[in-house]
Order: C-alpha cells, then structure tokens, then sequence
C-alpha cells in the first residue's frame, strides 16, 4: 500500500492513521499535503465529534520522509507547518495516540493536538538541531506552551529523545499506558468526549490557546443553542444530555484547494 492517511468515522470519532510502515510512517510530501484538505472535511462533518491521530502498528511517526522532500528547505517545512496549523485549528476534541517514535515532523503533529496518550516505551525527540534547521516558530511556541522554556530548550538543543515517563512528567503527554491499553483507554475516553458539548468544549479550545477576539461570538452561540436546558434538564432527571450544538460550517476550514495523492480509506483502530 502506498504511503497515505487514511480514516473513519464511527460513533462520533474521526480516527486519522498515519500509513507509511516501511519508514516508520514518516510523513511524504503528498501525505503533508493531504492532511489539511482532509482535516477541513471531517471539520465540517456534523457527525465527527472528535478526532484522533495516531500511526499504523507500533510507531506514531518518525518525521518527514526526507526522500520525498526534494524542493529547497523552506518548501519542505512549509508543508509541514501548514499541516501543523491545520490540526492546531481544528474546532473539535483532537487526541494523538501514540507508540513507538514520535519524533521530528510526528512530534510536531502531536503538540498541535489538544491532548496526547502514550504507550509505555514510546520515544519523543524533537531533532531539528540535527539537520541545521531553524524550527518554525509557531511549533517552537506550542511546544514551550506544553513543556515550558527549559524543557522545549533541552530537546531543541540536544534533538534527543526522551521516553514515555519523562513526556508525562514534563506535560508533553497527558497519559502514558501499558503496552496493550492504549486503544482500549483511547476509545474510552473519545466515547466520553463525544457525548459532552461541542459548544463548551469549542469555545474552551479557542480561549485555552488564547483566543481573546471571540468573547462575544462565544456568547451569541450561548444564546442560541440550547445546550445549557439540554444539561441542566438532564442533570435533573438523571439521564445522560443529548447536545445538539455542532461547529456551524461557516466556522469549519473551508476546503483547500490542495489534494491527496491517494483517497483517503477506512482506518484502523488506535
């Protein structure tokens, strides 16, 4: 199979795969570039509640293929980085779930989620130092807002890795699991998130990454869902909340003209 995303969508869940096994699922051009386009359309699907990134069999992605990078540096990271902002934009729940490497372009990835679980074992390095690149400086910042200036300096400097324990106790991971639960706490949690608001958790996504120009569209979506009766009524009577509110499409990323060089196909699960 040639190197590709591919995806799904079951019970509110959009699962994006990395697939390219035989490079550790390093990211090709074409695949940086398929990212964006497919994001915009699972952004505006009313039936994905949450996404989640992860990577085929036991790594996450172990960065840029560089055999596919052929233009000049500044080309190459540009891919990525559009990649990047397009997963940090996206307006719903994004949860990577990673083993194995995640490493250069996979780390980049991963940071643009809003959270990360882990397996037990799985390798973290963020290696731009080693090729003479000068890192992007919005994934320099979302990387010092996940693990603060020290620790973003230690593995920007060095471009080593560190392991699973260390990701969880800098904040670079939320949960580290063991080996064989990572998919089983995965679909757990995502279950959870997509029965919860899209409207508070939209709206706390956007404030969290500091978003101060919204205030008063926030409020007007407020107003005209009816979330907040939907909660308090099901608080009530003791039954689980129906929410109705999905991302207007207006507000989803319109489709880029970009494409993917092979059509996305069903994933397998985290």
């Amino acid at each position: 199979m040639e190197p590709q995303l591919l995806h799904s969508v079951a019970d509110g869940v959009a699962t994006v795969v990395i697939h390219h096994p035989a490079k550790r699922n390093a990211m090709t051009a074409g695949m940086w570039r398929a990212l964006p386009p497919l994001l915009d359309a699972l952004a505006a699907d009313p039936e994905v509640r949450v996404l989640v990134l992860t990577g085929e069999g036991d790594t996450f992605c172990a960065g840029a293929d560089i055999s596919t990078l052929r233009g000049s540096s500044d080309e190459a990271q540009g891919l990525a980085v559009n990649a990047e902002d397009a997963l940090a934009a996206f307006p719903k729940p994004t949860l990577a779930a990673i083993r194995g490497y995640c490493v250069g372009g996979g780390s980049q990835l991963a940071a643009a989620c809003d959270l990360r679980f882990a397996q037990e074992g799985a390798q973290f390095g963020v290696t731009p130092a080693k090729l003479g690149i000068v890192y992007a400086a919005s994934a320099t910042r979302r990387l010092v807002s996940l693990v603060g200036p020290a620790t973003a300096k230690y593995l920007l400097f060095s471009g080593e890795l560190i392991d699973s324990e260390r990701a969880l106790r800098t904040g670079l991971v939320d949960e580290v699991l063991p080996e064989g639960e990572l998919g089983k706490r995965v679909g757990e949690f995502t279950r959870v998130l997509a029965t919860r608001s899209l409207l508070t958790q939209a709206s706390a996504k956007e404030f969290a990454n500091g978003r101060t120009d919204r205030d008063a569209y926030w409020a007007k979506q407020a107003r005209g869902s009816d979330d907040t009766a939907e909660g308090v009524a099901a608080f009530l009577e003791r039954r689980p909340p129906r929410f109705t509110w999905t991302t207007p499409t207006s507000t989803a990323a319109t489709t880029r003209s970009s494409t993917a060089t092979t059509p996305p196909s069903a994933a397998t699960t985290p």
